[in-house]
């Protein structure tokens, strides 16, 4: 594909962008069926685009997007949110997490021909929901305020889950020793540490923009800042994205965090939050990269096994519907939204 052809390309996903988001509020289709779509016929279906010619760019390139979401995402939740949310959505994931892996492992040794341990690994490693994905829809559809921080929470956490344990099953099938308690030891340690710098980092980063008044002018200062809180969480091998979620959080109910010891110490420094245009201008960024993110979902699909496709496909239906009484065994009896299930 030659460069004015992409150039024509990037225009017209933009704009096919904006029509599926139109097209979303009249029927409700999600509009990432139909990026997911376009990825499909310009990847796989009519190979006009290869996966494997974005290289490591295409990693980089989800990480970015899922910084972006997760920060934009958190700006919105407010901390009575946060703690009404947060016990179910510890049980949510860990229960839900588990029942997958129990579904997969049994599925995968009797009908895709994988032993006990590559099972469970396979298991391990679709336990958990898809920030990018989870995050997007609870933003668009209508649910109250608790259950979509509760979604977007636990699609962060469930990703402690999926490093953590995949890693030290695939670690115990090339010979290493397996120890339960290192393990637990290193899911904790990983959400503590994750939280910790999270929310000090959105504090601190608050106070930055009051003493350097400089940075409220530069619009992409603050997103500078998220990628190196987020790179250094990983490079010390713990939980970027709930890094970058708590940050966000702290960042948009900072006004409620001015400990009294620091405003003695600090009289004339205020946390400043972001302003509606900042946000908004966020907002936008994050539209653009979802379209494309989408996109390259769709063209990274591989399309040579229809035995093994559509086995994924029935395992989907199978997870989501273990997914109910899931749901109805950890979240709040009395929420509104699940009245109608009881």
């Amino acid at each position: 594909m030659t460069t004015p052809v992409l150039i024509v390309l990037i225009g017209f996903l933009i704009f096919f962008g904006h029509y599926l988001a139109q097209l979303f509020e009249r029927t409700k289709i999600p509009d990432v069926v139909g990026l997911l779509l376009v990825g499909l016929l310009l990847g796989p279906v009519s190979h006009l685009i290869d996966a494997t010619a974005f290289g490591q760019g295409g990693r980089v390139f989800s990480n970015l997007v899922l910084v972006f979401i997760l920060f934009e995402s958190g700006l919105e939740v407010r901390f009575e949110q946060l703690r009404s949310a947060l016990r179910g959505t510890l049980g949510l994931t860990t229960l839900n997490f588990l029942i997958t892996v129990l579904v997969v492992a049994v599925v995968g040794q009797l009908l895709a021909g994988l032993d006990l341990l590559s099972s469970l690994i396979l298991g391990s490693i679709l336990g958990g929901t898809s920030s990018a994905i989870v995050t997007t829809l609870a933003r668009k559809v209508h649910i109250l305020p608790q259950t979509s921080t509760t979604l977007v929470m636990e699609s962060a956490l469930s990703d402690v889950f999926t490093l953590a344990i995949p890693i030290a099953l695939i670690s115990f099938h090339t010979g290493a020793s397996f120890n339960v308690a290192t393990l637990f030891s290193q899911i904790i340690s990983s959400l503590l540490v994750a939280v910790l710098v999270g929310t000090g980092g959105g504090y601190l980063w608050s106070v930055l923009l009051n003493r350097v008044p400089t940075l409220l002018k530069t619009r992409f200062s603050t997103p500078a800042f998220v990628f190196i809180l987020y790179g250094l969480v990983e490079l010390l091998q713990f939980s970027g994205p709930i890094a970058v979620l708590f940050f966000s959080i702290t960042l948009g109910n900072v006004a409620l965090l001015r400990p009294p010891r620091l405003a003695r110490l600090l009289p004339t420094q205020r946390p400043v939050e972001l302003t509606a245009t900042e946000k908004d201008f966020f907002s936008e960024i994050v539209f653009l990269l979802r379209i494309f993110f989408f996109v390259y979902v769709g063209i990274s699909i591989v399309l040579d096994n229809w035995y093994l496709i559509a086995l994924g496909a029935g395992l989907t239906v199978v997870l989501f519907l273990a997914r109910i009484p899931v749901v109805l065994a950890t979240a709040d009896r009395q929420a509104p939204s699940l009245t109608w299930l009881s």
